[in-house]
This record gives structure tokens, sequence and C-alpha cells, in this order.
């Protein structure tokens, strides 16, 4: 049970525990936001519990665990966000191509029917297509998590060779 759910079990504020501890409102406000407690702060919260400070240590080092599985959730979170809005475009590239190459047809017919420059413009267009898709889609990888991952690894042997 961590600080913030023992305080709301005994149905106190953060300010009555801050005045039963003797801690200030803000240190408990910082510790029931993922902050780590001092030893002597958590000597006061287990007196005000009755408990022992490992157990809030213990408890304590769960809530971190915790945070950390949270922070790679809305990571994660967040680059599938990004990932469906890139998806999002690049739909939006290839109907606006078929569209607008179209009409393009069309007047490249009616105006100049002896000088296809539509093709030109649609090979151009296309090929901008194409590489959308390409980086989107990740087939090319030249600067990949692989890539990164070797960049990494060289630079932490150089580091350590200087040592």
């Amino acid at each position: 049970m961590s600080i913030q759910e023992m305080r709301v079990a005994k149905a106190w504020s953060q300010e009555e525990l801050a005045m039963h501890s003797g801690l200030s409102v803000r240190t408990i406000q910082r510790i029931e936001n993922g902050h780590r407690a001092s030893l002597e702060s958590l000597k006061c919260l287990a007196a005000v519990f009755e408990t022992n400070v490992s157990k809030l240590v213990q408890e304590e080092a769960m809530t971190d665990a915790n945070s950390s599985e949270q922070h790679y959730l809305e990571h994660a979170e967040k680059e599938a966000i990004a990932y469906v809005q890139n998806l999002k475009g690049f739909h939006i590239h290839w109907i606006t191509f078929i569209v607008v190459m179209a009409g393009f047809y069309v007047l490249n017919i009616n105006t100049s029917p002896d000088n296809l420059w539509v093709i030109t413009l649609g090979l151009i267009w296309g090929a901008a297509l194409i590489l959308h898709a390409v980086v989107l889609f990740g087939m090319f990888s030249l600067f990949g998590g692989a890539w990164e991952q070797k960049q990494f690894q060289k630079y932490l042997n150089r580091l350590n060779q200087n040592k």
C-alpha cells in the first residue's frame, strides 16, 4: 500500500498527514508524486502509520517499478500516436496524388495534347510518394535502430578505452 493509499485509508488530507507527521505539505506532495523520500521523512511517516521503515521502503521501490513501467507505456503510446498520424498523412498524400494527377491529366489533354507534361509531374510526385512510403514503413533503414545501437556501442567502447 502506497503512502497516498495509507493516507486516504485514514481519511486524511495531505495537510492532516503533514500535521501528524511533522513534514511539510510540499514534502507529502512530492512523495506521493513519486519522488524519493529521505530516511527522516520515512521514519516520520512510519511512526504515523504505525509501520516500519523497511515496509515503506519496499512500497516505495514497488511504486518506482510501477512508475518506470508507466513511463514506458506512455512513451510507447506517444510513439503509436505519432505512427498513426504519419500513416494518416501518407494516406492523405496518395489520395491527393490520385485526385490532383487526374485533374492535371484532364487539364493537360484539353490544353496541350501534343505535350504530355503531366507524365513528368506524375513521375516526380510519384517518386516523392514512394520515398514517403519507404520512410514511413521502414523499408529503408540506413539510419534505423540497428545503426543507432551500433554507433552507441562504438561510442561507449571509445569512452571505456579512454579511461
